[in-house]
């Protein structure tokens, strides 16, 4: 039987719930922490839905007093209000801002030498329609991939989101989900919610048959 193994880092998330390091976002944790030493304005982090990018920018966010900065609110006339006094930022979605507000919010930061964190999909070298200057100094600045969550860490993290609720769930259900789940974050913790809401309902502790039923509403 497969075990799971979980020896992954654990790390406080200042104002958010707790995250884990694990191969799949050690990198991106790494150039976070180095802030404010960044060698450019911007950095990227790029890489699937569900893969840990927006968690990871709101940790951010949380650690370095950033506005959150949504894509489709950035307007070139909002950008200094949206920035207020802060030296850095975040833009969540940054492949979809309008290209002449990121750029002025790029130089706006730039100014004050601090930093902008963005999250996409893709790196900006592959972001369609950016203004040249602003294509050429985020391709400049470093851009780091986020990949999709692995099984080690999707289960350590199911485990730490029922021992948040204080649910005791035995290793061969959390193996059990991990087969049958979509692997993101996001399916993790909707998973365990659901999975606590109808072990409350019916009375019942977290098991396999509860676990197929509850799966088999989304199938």
């Amino acid at each position: 039987m497969t075990q799971l193994i979980l020896d992954l880092g654990h790390r406080p998330a200042l104002g958010q719930a707790d995250f884990l390091v694990a191969p799949c976002n050690q990198a991106a944790i790494q150039w976070l922490d180095r802030w404010p030493d960044w060698p450019a304005p911007a950095l990227t982090l790029h890489g699937p839905a569900g893969c840990g990018k927006t968690h990871l920018a709101r940790v951010f966010a949380a650690r370095s007093r950033a506005p959150l900065v949504e894509a489709d609110r950035l307007a070139t006339e909002a950008v200094p209000l949206l920035l207020g006094g802060a030296r850095a930022c975040v833009v969540d979605d940054a492949d979809r801002a309008g290209a002449e507000p990121l750029l002025h919010l790029y130089n706006l930061v730039a100014e004050r030498r601090g930093g902008m964190l963005l999250t996409a999909r893709d790196p900006p070298a592959r972001w369609p329609s950016l203004l040249p200057d602003l294509r050429s100094r985020l391709v400049a600045a470093p851009a780091v991939a986020v990949a999709a969550p692995d099984e080690a860490l999707l289960g350590a993290l199911m485990i730490k989101l029922f021992a948040d609720r204080q649910l005791a769930v035995s290793e061969e259900v959390v193996l059990f989900l991990l087969r049958h789940m979509e692997r993101s974050f996001e399916a993790a913790r909707h998973l365990v919610a659901d999975l606590d809401a109808a072990a409350l309902r019916d009375r019942r502790g977290i098991t396999i048959p509860l676990a197929r039923a509850v799966l088999g509403r989304f199938s």
